[in-house]
């Protein structure tokens, strides 16, 4: 079965700085995070809690093009995404 994101739900971790979101194969969730830097773009002050739910809404499409990309290298615990993958 390929990686789906049927869950809309999104969060912030302050402790990683980065928004989680959550892939499903088949039965199985896949936890993905999305860097705050990676949604920043470079701008430090976009780096709070609401600036990254925000752009991680506008980006959405694209952040689970990367998850995917992602998810098909391989199979890990977690997948972190960071501006790299999104070039």
């Amino acid at each position: 079965m390929p990686l789906t994101f049927p869950n809309p739900c999104r969060s912030f971790d302050e402790a990683r700085k980065a928004v989680r979101f959550l892939g499903h194969d088949g039965m199985f969730e896949v936890p993905f995070y999305v860097e705050a830097a990676a949604l920043s773009r470079g701008a430090p002050t976009r780096t709070t809690e609401a600036a990254c739910l925000l752009a991680f809404d506008a980006a959405r499409n694209a952040i689970h093009e990367a998850a995917t990309a992602a998810y098909a290298k391989g199979r890990r615990t977690i997948y972190v995404l960071t501006a790299d993958d999104f070039r």
